[in-house]
């Protein structure tokens, strides 16, 4: 009977566990990505362009983060949660505002900035949008 328990007890364990490092990966994944932002610090031309693009791409990873990690540890992997062709949206949504808030530096969009900070927040607020809807429906 002790020897039937154990293994439980540490399939149990190993569940914990996995809750406990997702927690700990967003956070630190949340905490390098305000880190980079500082959205404290604003541009004093482009003040609410800057705002509205640091404050929509953290909404964005924070939620990203969430749905990912609900998918992984909570309904069975992110292959059960989107399967077809979700996949592959998902994967745009991924990658799009990620790229799009650190491509903001280069030297090219330094004089369309103010449009580029609007663009890519909108398309941070539909990638919001675009995740919670393949993630519940």
């Amino acid at each position: 009977m002790i020897l039937k328990l154990i293994p439980e007890e540490m399939a149990n364990f190993n569940e914990i566990l996995n809750h406990i490092l997702g927690i700990v990966f967003i956070i630190i994944i949340f905490s390098l990505a305000y880190a980079y932002l500082k959205p404290h610090q604003l541009h004093k031309r482009r003040l609410v362009s800057t705002l509205l693009l640091k404050v929509t791409y953290l909404a964005y990873l924070l939620i990203l983060l969430i749905i990912v990690y609900f998918s992984a540890l909570v309904k069975g992997g992110l292959e059960e949660v989107f399967f077809g062709i979700e996949f592959f949206a998902f994967l745009i949504v991924l990658f799009v505002p990620n790229i799009g808030i650190f491509a903001r530096k280069l030297g090219h969009f330094s004089k369309k900035r103010e449009g580029y900070n609007y663009f890519f927040t909108i398309v941070n607020i539909l990638s919001i949008i675009a995740i919670l809807v393949m993630f519940f429906v």
